[in-house]
């Protein structure tokens, strides 16, 4: 407990150093004191943020579904533009120095170069009884008897005025660059996914088994933001590729069976000439497992839980649950799933995270299919998700064994990819016999 909460307060503290930032850069820097605009911004880095914790904590503190919705949107839209306005204005730190120097070198330059004549200062107003010391609109401090166009602390009124304009140019900038990576990875989750194809050969695959396809999609993420319409498009997609089987390999939902329900119904369509399978996500422990494995069931999907069947084709499918699934009793089980097998055939396993992959390796598994880590999601996330997977993306070979992640269908928190699209893949089965 004491762990979590020292979690929790660091995690607050840095989400606290961070809007302060960009107040400052975004707000204090470019607007005048006790100006409409930086109430405005004020109140902005107050109120988005709250909309983001309101979003991650909305569903699991069981608030009504059309409040999720309402927050969802604005919360975890501000947490991917957050991020973005964040790195944008980093790099313009390295900016600002340079582009004030410019500045300073062309003003100073300009005088030499095309002298005018100087007009006689205007007498400088005496501020009334009580005005000593405010700031001008600016920000700037008012003239002093150090003279005419510079402050008592020695800074001129051309040094506010450019600070101000390298200020707002920076500014200005982070925001439309973080704007437009945010609504072009918004574009491309909404649009739905795109089809990969890979080709993956296996030793022990039969000839007959040659050329076999199955569509792969992991992490549809139905929720309070992608719903109904999402999970028809994927649907629609993967019809499109006429597959052998379906692999739908976990983090279907966030939220339970009586808020995404209907969303989930397009699933029903979905056809091919084996059947369509489903192995649970962490993300189902988080919104109901058993309910969620009990309605795919009547939708048509086969749910895999430590359990394994031959394919006609001539290989074995397996499916464990989720590692998350532990704190229920419920988590993997490859002694059930794979234990008695006979090892001479292929075997194809269905496991929503990629840590399994050793597990597999022992179990004799030519190839598994994972998703998971969603490719990153938000770059640079893949550097992160790097750190906690074997793979983040793709296939690669771990001894006998080749392992596929999927970079998945949707997206958690915010409806936004940068740097790694959303799929559904096609992996082709070759037989090296053929």
């Amino acid at each position: 407990m004491i762990a979590f909460l020292t979690f929790l307060v660091v995690v607050l503290a840095l989400l606290g150093a961070v809007h302060w930032y960009v107040w400052r850069r975004l707000v204090r820097d470019v607007t005048a004191p006790g100006g409409r605009a930086r109430r405005l911004g004020t109140v902005l880095v107050v109120v988005l943020p709250l909309l983001s914790v309101g979003a991650l904590a909305s569903g699991r503190a069981g608030v009504p579904f059309v409040v999720q919705q309402v927050v969802a949107w604005p919360g975890f839209l501000w947490l991917a533009l957050l991020l973005y306005v964040v790195l944008a204005l980093v790099v313009g730190e390295a900016v600002r120095p340079v582009l004030t120097r410019v500045l300073a070198r062309r003003a100073a330059a300009a005088p030499a170069a095309a002298p005018v004549a100087v007009p006689a200062p205007a007498p400088v107003p005496v501020p009334e009884r009580g005005q000593e010391g405010e700031e001008s609109e600016t920000g700037a401090e008012p003239e002093g008897e150090t003279g005419a166009g510079v402050s008592a602390s020695g800074v001129s009124a051309s040094d506010v005025s450019r600070r101000l304009f390298v200020s707002r140019v920076v500014g200005g900038a982070a925001v439309a660059v973080a704007a437009g990576t945010v609504a072009n990875g918004a574009y491309g989750v909404l649009r739905g996914p795109r089809v990969k194809r890979v080709t993956v050969p296996l030793a022990k695959l039969p000839r007959a088994a040659h050329g076999y396809r199955i569509a792969v999609v992991s992490d549809i993420h139905l929720g309070p933001i992608l719903g109904r319409a999402h999970s028809q498009r994927i649907v629609d997609t993967i019809n499109a590729t006429q597959p052998d089987l379906i692999a739908v390999v976990g983090d279907l939902v966030d939220g339970s069976v009586a808020d995404l329900g209907p969303a989930a119904e397009p699933l029903a369509q979905l056809r091919a000439r084996h059947g369509s399978f489903f192995v649970t996500g962490n993300h189902e422990y988080f919104s109901g497992a058993d309910a969620w494995v009990d309605h795919v069931r009547e939708l048509g999907l086969r749910p895999l839980r430590n359990e394994r069947l031959e394919i006609a084709a001539g290989f074995d499918l397996a499916g464990v649950d989720d590692v998350a699934g532990e704190s229920e009793g419920r988590g993997p089980d490859f002694g059930r799933a794979l234990g008695d097998r006979d090892r001479s055939r292929a075997a194809v396993l269905l496991a929503h995270q990629p840590i399994v992959i050793d597990d597999a390796v022992a179990h004799g598994v030519d190839l598994q299919l994972s998703g998971h880590t969603h490719g990153g999601q938000l770059w640079p996330g893949n550097f992160l998700a790097e750190l906690a997977n074997p793979t983040v993306a793709g296939l690669e070979r771990y001894g006998d064994t080749q392992l596929y992640v999927s970079r998945g269908a949707g997206a958690w928190g915010p409806p936004v990819r940068v740097g790694a699209p959303s799929d559904i893949t096609v992996v082709q089965l070759a037989s090296k016999q053929a």
